[in-house]
Protein backbone atom coordinates (compact mmCIF):
# COMPACT_ATOMS: atom_id res chain seq x y z
CA UNK A 1 0.00 0.00 0.00
CA UNK A 2 1.80 3.55 -0.98
CA UNK A 3 2.07 6.00 2.05
CA UNK A 4 0.83 9.07 1.40
CA UNK A 5 2.02 12.43 1.57
CA UNK A 6 0.21 14.22 4.19
CA UNK A 7 -0.56 12.82 7.33
CA UNK A 8 -4.09 12.89 8.93
CA UNK A 9 -3.56 16.12 11.13
CA UNK A 10 -2.11 18.26 7.95
CA UNK A 11 -5.00 17.21 5.87
CA UNK A 12 -7.49 17.95 8.47
CA UNK A 13 -5.67 21.96 8.57
CA UNK A 14 -5.70 21.90 4.62
CA UNK A 15 -9.84 21.34 5.03
CA UNK A 16 -9.51 23.57 7.56
CA UNK A 17 -8.33 26.31 5.03
CA UNK A 18 -11.34 25.81 2.61
CA UNK A 19 -13.66 26.34 5.31
CA UNK A 20 -12.24 29.61 5.93
CA UNK A 21 -12.43 31.18 2.40
CA UNK A 22 -9.71 29.71 0.17
CA UNK A 23 -10.56 28.62 -2.84
CA UNK A 24 -9.97 24.42 -4.37
CA UNK A 25 -7.82 25.60 -7.24
CA UNK A 26 -5.79 28.20 -4.55
CA UNK A 27 -5.31 24.91 -2.18
CA UNK A 28 -4.74 21.96 -5.07
CA UNK A 29 -2.17 24.53 -6.24
CA UNK A 30 -0.44 25.47 -3.02
CA UNK A 31 -0.38 22.01 -1.74
CA UNK A 32 -0.03 19.69 -5.37
CA UNK A 33 -2.42 17.59 -4.96
CA UNK A 34 -5.70 16.94 -7.43
CA UNK A 35 -9.27 18.79 -7.06
CA UNK A 36 -10.19 14.57 -6.96
CA UNK A 37 -8.02 14.05 -4.26
CA UNK A 38 -9.16 17.27 -2.22
CA UNK A 39 -13.05 16.15 -2.78
CA UNK A 40 -12.08 12.72 -2.00
CA UNK A 41 -10.18 14.16 1.62
CA UNK A 42 -13.87 15.78 2.07
CA UNK A 43 -15.57 12.82 1.95
CA UNK A 44 -13.31 10.87 4.80
CA UNK A 45 -12.56 13.44 7.31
Amino acid sequence: MKKSRFTPEQIARILKEFDMGKTVEEITRAYGISKAAFYKWRQRY
